[in-house]
């Protein structure tokens, strides 16, 4: 920390007669020194708002308000009680006006003509006291703000400590998940293998293993494929194809891709898109990366027989795809998650339906080098969940809302 230039000490002088403070103010003036004259109680009370002072010399003989009269005042008050006061008086000596004095809160009783070297030694102590508190209180305030400070560095390596944990986890369990999904395909390739060798099969059966081996060799191949797109997203490297194609074409090839997995479950698909066509400047295989895998998300994530909406809609130059199912649904604690990288809703369901749960980051990373954002809405667990992919249009495109069709894919 800078080290700031030290406070000025306030001294309080009260006299009625300005010969009297002027003649105080010669002998009390020194550097780093500020004096307050004020010539009555009520005036004296005013600067003690105004001021933290390290001293008061007062006078006891005044109008309107006596010494003993202000310094009463003052110890009832938080802000002045602590003050220290020293009478002055050139009254003669008694002890009864002394005694009220001390009771008023005096720390000394000096009688005039004031000899300035005693009084100059007397003031000077109170005015140490008075900076030594000051520093106290500045290295009180100034550890106050480390201890802040640390506190505020301990919470965030904390925050970070566990962010790396996390991090940690989510990458052991994608790579245990890696290694389940890659290990499952090759058991039923390798027994077809075996079945070919020592088996003579009719042509039935032949198609029947060939078949096999084709759905468990392309479930790798995807595997695989996201891998290399996640690696290449991450890295920057990907680059987008683009052309102006027909969304209608797109949607349509990806419900096509996602049909298997939905048939599976019984699922049942509605699509809804407008009646015109819709033309996108983009990459058409990537964009159909994306409907089919917040499809494949829906499908994994809906018990069998549950319903999936696609629908295309045309809002304000920007197009909304949106895939909705009444599925098991995100807590909403996780709703800021779901797009990150190796986090998963659930991960035996992860295990049993297939996938490395790196899909849904995909879609975020496609979705954003096309320009457009992705949304996830949903009320919570056993709610379903929704997912809004908006993305610019071509700028030939008619941007009038036409009446949509609905048609079941599945």
């Amino acid at each position: 920390m800078t080290d700031s230039p030290p406070s000025p000490v306030y001294c309080l002088t009260v006299d009625d007669r300005e010969e009297n403070l002027l003649a105080l103010e010669v002998v009390l003036r020194r550097e780093g020194l500020e004096l307050i004259k004020a010539r009555s109680g009520p005036e004296a009370l005013e600067a003690l708002l105004q001021h933290d002072v390290a001293l008061a010399l007062i006078d006891v003989q005044m109008p309107i308000m006596d010494g003993f009269e202000l310094a009463e005042l003052m110890r009832g008050t938080e802000r002045t009680k602590r003050v220290p006061i020293i009478f002055l008086t050139a009254g003669t000596e008694d002890h009864q006006r002394r005694f009220r004095g001390y009771e008023a809160g005096a720390v000394d009783f000096l009688h005039k003509p004031i000899e300035s070297d005693i009084l100059k030694s007397k003031a000077e102590v109170f005015f140490e006291l008075f900076r030594q508190r000051q520093e106290v209180a500045r290295q009180r305030d100034e550890l106050k703000v480390l201890l802040h400070e640390n506190s505020r560095l301990l919470e965030q390596s904390r925050k970070q400590s566990e962010t790396l944990q996390n991090s940690d986890r989510r990458k052991n369990e994608f790579l245990a998940t890696l290694a389940h999904e890659l290990r499952n395909p090759l058991a039923p390739i390798l027994s077809a293998v075996e079945v070919i060798r020592l088996s003579e099969l009719s042509k039935e059966e032949e198609i029947e293993v060939y078949d096999i081996v084709k759905r468990q060799v392309q479930h790798m191949v995807r595997l695989i494929d996201d891998l290399l797109d996640i690696s290449r997203i991450s890295r920057d490297k990907i680059q987008l194809r683009r052309e102006i194609f027909q969304l209608g074409d797109v949607v349509k090839n990806a419900v096509e891709t996602s049909t298997p997995l939905i048939a599976e479950a019984n699922h049942q698909l509605s699509v809804k898109q407008p009646s015109a066509p819709i033309e996108i400047f983009g990459d058409a295989v990537r964009i159909s990366q994306v409907i089919a895998n917040l499809l494949n998300n829906a499908a994994k994530y809906t018990p069998d027989g549950g319903r999936i909406e696609l629908s295309v809609a045309l809002q304000e130059g920007l197009v909304a795809i949106s895939v909705k199912d009444n599925g098991i649904g995100i807590p909403p604690e996780l709703l800021s998650e779901v797009f990150e990288m190796f986090n998963q809703v659930d991960k035996h369901l992860d295990l049993s339906k297939g996938g490395l749960g790196i899909g849904l980051t995909l879609v975020k990373r496609l979705v954003e080098m096309h320009g457009g954002k992705i949304d996830v809405i949903s009320a919570g667990e056993g709610e379903g969940s929704e997912f809004i992919v908006r993305l610019p249009i071509s700028k030939s495109q008619d941007r009038h809302q036409q009446p949509s069709s609905s048609t079941n894919a599945v």
